[in-house]
């Protein structure tokens, strides 16, 4: 029989279980397999299921790790899995099954973690909602009419729903704390360098990305990011060894904090009234628990920093594509992506070196002011998103500005997208979403979404939450405090796995 207790413990809880024998791995799994059987159908969070590669592993042995015989999902994105589809949400690769895992994957797998299946994310990454052409859209577990965002929205519905207590992510500008958010879990963004991206990649986006995780819990997260961290062979850079265990850190005194606190948007946008009270009162109950919170602005010109952060995505998609065909031979064919996806990538192709150059170097200039800011504060805080969770479907294009995306691609109008106007006109609905999540992916400084607040609608609405570069273990201690004041692990969705 399915093990009943599974959604009230979370990932070592269920660990814990497994060795004091009061449950096998294998009932674990079967557990989890039939809450996905109960709840999938109307998420679409697992879009590829491991059921049998997942009951064969846990009848062992499995390594004597921090969560031995727990079940774990990964992002079907960056991250390849040995023997599994792996789609980036794409038409493209919609048969592509590699023959290795990542780096990361081993590391997951020599944590004891059961992989039992791969995660809905949008095309690429590119986009903050889940609704790919090829996987349709992911359902938010607390309203169904809503979005998880993107691109992690699958890891975001399986924590969100209790599928299982934690799954994996990647994010390059904001794609673990966007579903974080939507979703009512936490989330987060490791320093950049802390977690491995080969054997595929040195870096993604420009160093902008990185893997870890959606939880339930703050020491889930701990523990996980104890049994992935660091260095590999080949990679370009490293982030600061940490000092001891982040597990450690969960429930250590944080001190008293001084708090930054950041309304004003880094991208184009004006925040919703929601998500400004969701700072708001997480600024007051950081007051209460004894820190110090002070009101700031960052010096920064909005408009340049999306101008910048687009160059790289476009770019490094355009780079995307074209590594398909230089690792598959299979001719890039615009029925094969979706608009977006190709009229992204076609920016990037009118994109040139000195173009390119001169806005990483801008990104790194604001990462300079960004971190000179940073040595009067521990910690920045601001709405993780500039909006609720939206509709399924009212981020995508419509009208004509999906018209004229679709003529653009369609016609390989290139030369239109040196127009900054239409460029700017085509990212504004996205960035008025996320203006305040890619900050930290370009200075790769850590980040994390903190559920503390729903509003009128009973919708989730995350507090963000950044620190020095190198300096998770704060966040880890500041986040702990935040549970344990206001917890959220027994809030339940509407569409709960039980």
């Amino acid at each position: 029989m399915p093990f009943d207790e599974f959604g009230d413990h979370d990932a070592l809880g269920l660990a814990q279980l497994v060795r004091e024998k009061k449950v096998s791995p294998l009932e674990l799994v079967d557990a989890c397999i039939a809450r996905v059987d109960r709840v999938n159908g109307r998420l679409n969070a697992v879009v590829t299921r491991m059921d049998d590669e997942a009951r064969a592993a846990a009848k062992g042995p499995l390594p004597d790790g921090p969560f031995t015989g727990v079940p774990f999902f990964v992002k079907d994105l960056l991250q390849p899995v040995a023997g599994v589809r792996f789609t980036r949400g794409s038409r493209y690769w919609a048969m592509d099954v590699p023959k290795y895992d990542s780096e990361l994957i081993r590391r997951h797998r020599r944590a004891g973690l059961v992989l039992l299946g791969k995660t809905n994310t949008p095309e690429f990454g590119i986009t903050p909602f889940t609704e790919s052409e090829l996987l349709a859209p992911t359902h938010n577990p607390w309203s169904p009419a809503h979005n998880t965002g993107g691109s992690s929205g699958g890891a975001g519905a399986v924590v969100a729903s209790r599928i299982a207590p934690m799954a994996h992510g990647g994010d390059g500008g904001g794609s673990i704390r966007i579903p974080a958010s939507c979703c009512g879990v936490f989330g987060l963004k490791p320093t950049r360098g802390r977690t491995p991206c080969g054997p595929d990649l040195t870096e993604a986006w420009f160093g902008f990305a990185i893997d870890h995780a959606l939880t339930r819990t703050v020491r889930d997260s701990a523990a996980l990011l104890d049994a992935t961290h660091g260095g590999e062979p080949g990679a370009i850079y490293a982030a600061p060894a940490p000092s001891g265990s982040f597990l450690a850190e969960v429930g250590k005194p944080t001190g008293k904090l001084r708090i930054g606190l950041c309304k004003r948007p880094t991208l184009p946008g004006e925040p919703h009234r929601d998500v400004l009270a969701a700072a708001d009162d997480a600024a007051k109950l950081c007051a209460s628990l004894g820190h110090e919170v002070v009101e700031m602005d960052l010096p920064i010109d909005a408009d340049e920093f999306a101008m910048d952060f687009t160059t790289i995505v476009a770019v490094s998609t355009a780079v995307d594509l074209d590594d398909g065909f230089r690792l598959t031979g299979k001719p890039l064919s615009r029925a094969d992506f979706e608009t977006n996806t190709w009229v992204v990538a076609m920016l990037g192709r009118t994109i040139s070196g000195v173009r390119l150059e001169e806005a990483k170097r801008r990104l790194q200039r604001f990462s300079r002011t960004v971190a000179t800011a940073m040595e009067k504060f521990d910690v920045l805080l601001s709405p993780t998103l500039g909006l609720p969770p939206p509709v399924i479907g009212s981020l995508k294009p419509q009208g004509a500005e999906l018209k004229a995306q679709e003529l653009v691609a369609a016609a390989g109008l290139s030369s239109l997208l040196r127009i900054p106007q239409l460029v700017q006109a085509i990212a504004k609905k996205i960035y008025a979403f996320i203006p305040y999540t890619p900050l930290a992916n370009v200075t790769g400084q850590p980040s994390m979404s903190v559920p503390l607040y729903w509003n009128a609608e009973g919708l989730p609405i995350g507090s963000m939450f950044t620190a020095r570069f190198g300096d998770d273990a704060t966040l880890f201690r500041l986040a702990a405090q935040l549970e344990e004041a206001r917890p959220w692990k027994g809030k339940r969705a509407k569409v709960d796995a039980g």
